[in-house]
């Protein structure tokens, strides 16, 4: 047998996959990867059976040599299938797929989702009233959010895009926090120094949003990594949209990820639109879904208004995160009912029939008849329901919007320990500013020249 000699790069250019010629190549030694890695290096295909020739091209793992000269096409590519475990009328579609989740647990799903459901709608509202400066709904994906967030373990870190505020309302994020950032007042987490529905909490282990589309995915890879190297026994989940997987920070989180073996949840929310751009002009491909295998990602697509499904698909997912120490991809499919934002009118490039026609498939529609079906909720509850929910995100808006805006103290804090002289000298520049205009800055603190 032939082994290559000289340098570790062309030793590195002889590997081959021989499992099947082990008894063959009794001196070559496996290099210690994770069993889905391991291959034996520097052997060459002298002495083996003409039909056992693999490649041996460090490039690729699984290839083998063929005479049909076949181009992969991807219109011949069957789509990957769609992970569902309730109808369309919120039926068990199969027994064995039930997550058999308790009736106060799928309760407070139900009503977590009509909740931000109600929250989005007066929020809504109040910005086209001036009352907010911006905001964006979350209609049609509750069950994205509320599905996957009750699957993960709470201290698992996440990082969100801009439209996953019901994994902040899961995790116990209150009404009162969601007013105090869209209205950035003294109570604000982010000291009103965030844009609006950038949200953010670290008691609820979520990164702050960044507006800019996947500046939040290889952070994830990053935090992941960390996570591993400090054996944790957590996972990272790190939610984007089908827009954000166009960015190059996309693939770059895809590709850390996947050769670090991070345990991170990539979770898509593929849902029809970025902004204006619909996905037949977004992207050829089958979906987000069939990029996975192309980084070495484990890949599930699943019926993102299921909110069953959800929970299941991200149930798993994290065990394999944990147990594994790999990267799982989850495209949730799902659609984007209302505007992108406020400032956005959807109407210029969809229909209305096109919104009605998923909006009669929406996760909450969905979840409330397993409900009636199984007897655990009525018509009458839901009456209530609505009306309490809207009594208390109207609570938390008067209160929010009641509260003086954060001290100005706090406006060139929290990023040096010791102040630059730059800063200083604007510092001075807008208390001198302050000091002669105060009517116009109701601030829980008022500067004076001295201070």
């Amino acid at each position: 047998m032939a082994v290559a000699r000289g340098s570790v790069s062309l030793l590195q250019g002889f590997r081959h996959v021989c499992n099947k010629n082990r008894s063959k190549l009794p001196s070559i030694n496996c290099n210690g990867l994770p069993s889905r890695y391991q291959r034996c290096q520097y052997a060459s295909t002298q002495g083996l059976d003409l039909d056992e020739e693999r490649p041996q091209f460090p490039g690729s793992t699984k290839a083998q040599f063929t005479l049909s000269m076949d181009f992969h096409l991807p219109e011949e590519t069957p789509g990957i299938p769609v992970y569902r475990v309730m109808d369309g009328e919120g039926r068990i579609l199969d027994p064995s797929h039930d997550p058999q989740l308790s009736k106060d647990t799928v309760l407070e799903m139900y009503r977590k989702m009509v909740m931000l459901s109600t929250m989005d709608g007066i929020l809504y509202n109040a910005q086209r009233q001036g009352r907010i400066s911006f905001y964006m709904t979350n209609y049609g994906e509750e069950g994205t959010h509320i599905g996957s967030a009750a699957a993960l373990d709470p201290r698992d870190m996440a990082f969100g895009q801009y439209r996953e505020a019901g994994v902040f309302l899961w995790r116990g994020y209150t009404l009162d926090d969601f007013m105090n950032q869209c209205f950035s007042n003294d109570l604000d987490y982010n000291k009103g120094r965030a844009f609006p529905v950038n949200f953010g909490s670290k008691e609820h282990n979520f990164a702050t949003y960044s507006s800019p589309l996947a500046t939040q995915m290889p952070h994830a890879s990053g935090a992941a990594y960390a996570l591993k190297r400090a054996g944790t026994g957590l996972c990272v989940v790190c939610y984007f949209g089908d827009g954000a997987a166009s960015e190059g920070d996309a693939h770059a989180a895809f590709n850390f990820a996947a050769t670090l073996d991070c345990p991170v949840i990539f979770f898509c929310r593929n849902n029809g639109y970025a902004i204006s751009t619909p996905t037949s002009e977004q992207y050829r491909g089958d979906g987000i879904a069939s990029r996975g295998s192309g980084y070495g990602m484990a890949t599930i697509r699943v019926d993102g208004n299921d909110t069953f499904a959800v929970y299941n698909v991200t149930k798993a997912a994290r065990q394999m995160c944990v147990t594994e120490n790999r990267p799982v991809l989850i495209e949730a499919m799902t659609y984007r009912i209302g505007d992108h934002s406020t400032s956005d009118d959807s109407s210029a490039y969809r229909t209305r029939d096109e919104v009605d026609h998923y909006r009669g498939n929406s996760p909450i529609t969905r979840l409330q008849r397993y409900l009636l079906h199984q007897g655990w909720w009525d018509m009458q509850q839901e009456t209530d329901y609505r009306g309490q929910a809207k009594q208390q995100v109207m609570e938390a808006f008067r209160a929010g919007e009641a509260r003086k805006k954060p001290p100005l103290s706090d406006l060139l804090t929290d990023v040096y320990d010791t102040m630059e002289p730059h800063l200083a000298k604007q510092t001075q520049d807008m208390l001198n500013h302050v000091h002669h205009n105060k009517e116009q800055y109701p601030t829980t603190d008022m500067f004076t020249v001295e201070k």
